[in-house]
């Protein structure tokens, strides 16, 4: 049977079935392109990830391997007073013991002894004297100490300093080179882990610069924002979620709460300048200032992710605890807020996590200063690790932008655990209807 042969009737059907049929393969076809479009996007999103921790991965690697020499130092008595021990030049005794230890001699200028001083960190001078502290009677004989080498010598060791580079381009000499060399072959610089990274706090001397005072920091101002935003935060979402009535006033408070979450950081730096500096006089550069900044910061996170996690409790839950009667308080306290844990305590670890990496507010309230050591109260002065991420980068010494990678890194293992608490605590307490 031809078409021509086929009733108005069953025409009029075949074109409604070729269409329905065409229109058929166009969404199959949308749907696959849908499809490859997803997969595409994460696929970029991957390849971009991987890049990402890829070059902070390369960068800072080097940084967990410190090379460190055991070197004796003869102490020579005539060059030390003992009444005024930190006005003698260790650091000097010790280039010329290694001088010594190498079968070298130093000129008349001190040149080589120069050179020298430049392989070693001068953590070496300053355990000398810190021993000849504890027992002066030392004066006069040979002390053995270990410490880093200088940044420069390590980056040599790690392969970052090559002799085929010209002289111009690179901050140590031949004859340097030779003494590093001759130095490993007699087993007096040996690798292994870089404790000192993680166990002191910034230096101006990259080698002995350490991430210690960072986190000591960081965790106090986190201890101090979680302690106020996270009550305010869920008493707030609770009474405007459970309890207030719904008017004008929570109408205007809700956007204005969905607006602050929205604010630049920047501008909670600002007010924490004007309010918490010139008002309220908080220390400067203080972990308790630093924590309230990220408070007000975090305050409306924690609330809007409070509010989803009361609504998603089933309303059954609230009318059956006021059937059998509970009161209102009851009901919200000893049923809802239970149920709808999860999802808060996801919400307010989130929140926190997200604090944990902000710089810009604390660059406004003057957490960019330098800070040697580890903050012992709320209003020491501290830096944090975004902080000095940012300072690390910002320095000249090409040692310190390794540094800057690996603090990164650091940073990075903060935020997965805490991300990991949040998946874990959600699951832990999550209950299915």
């Amino acid at each position: 049977m031809t078409d021509a042969a086929l009733t108005p009737a069953q025409a009029a059907k075949a074109r409604v079935r070729a269409e329905a049929e065409a229109r058929l393969k166009r969404r199959y076809r949308a749907e696959a392109r849908f499809r490859w479009y997803g997969r595409a996007a994460i696929f970029l999103a991957l390849a971009f990830l991987v890049v990402l921790l890829g070059r902070i991965g390369l960068q800072g690697y080097s940084t967990f391997t410190d090379y460190r020499i055991s070197l004796p130092v003869q102490v020579d008595a005539a060059r030390v007073d003992v009444s005024d021990l930190a006005g003698s030049n260790f650091n000097l005794m010790v280039a010329e013991s290694a001088l010594a230890v190498l079968g070298e001699t130093d000129d008349d200028y001190g040149e080589a002894s120069s050179r020298m001083m430049a392989l070693l960190s001068s953590d070496l001078g300053f355990q000398v004297l810190d021993r000849l502290r504890e027992d002066p009677s030392l004066v006069g004989q040979t002390i053995t100490v270990q410490g880093p080498m200088k940044a420069n010598a390590s980056l040599y060791y790690k392969g970052q300093m090559s002799r085929d580079t010209e002289l111009g381009g690179r901050l140590l000499d031949d004859r340097q080179l030779d003494w590093l060399d001759e130095l490993r072959d007699q087993g007096l610089v040996r690798g292994g882990f870089n404790w000192t990274f993680l166990s002191r706090s910034d230096s101006t001397e990259p080698e002995q610069a350490g991430v210690l005072g960072a986190v000591v920091g960081s965790a106090m101002m986190l201890l101090v924002t979680a302690l106020l935003a996270a009550p305010i935060g869920v008493l707030a979402a609770t009474y405007l979620e459970e309890f207030a009535p719904k008017n004008r006033w929570t109408d205007l408070i809700e956007v204005n709460i969905n607006n602050l979450a929205a604010v630049p950081s920047i501008i909670y730096g600002l007010l924490g300048l004007a309010v918490f500096i010139n008002v309220l006089a908080v220390p400067r550069s203080s972990p308790l200032l630093g924590g309230l900044v990220l408070a007000l910061m975090s305050l409306p996170t924690i609330i809007i992710a409070t509010r989803s996690a009361l609504k998603a409790v089933p309303p059954s839950i609230r009318e059956a605890a006021l059937a059998v009667g509970a009161s209102r308080t009851q009901t919200v306290f000893h049923h809802v807020l239970p149920l709808a844990l999860p999802g808060i305590m996801t919400g307010t670890i989130l929140s926190l996590a997200h604090a944990l990496g902000e710089t810009a507010p604390l660059l406004m309230i003057g957490m960019v200063s330098f800070v040697p050591g580890v903050p012992e109260t709320l209003t020491s002065a501290a830096t944090v690790l975004p902080v000095q991420i940012f300072i690390w980068e910002n320095a000249s010494e090409r040692a310190f932008h390794e540094r800057t990678a690996a603090a990164i890194i650091v940073l990075l293992v903060f935020m997965v655990i805490m991300n990991l608490a949040a998946v874990l605590l959600r699951r832990r307490f999550e209950r299915r209807w």
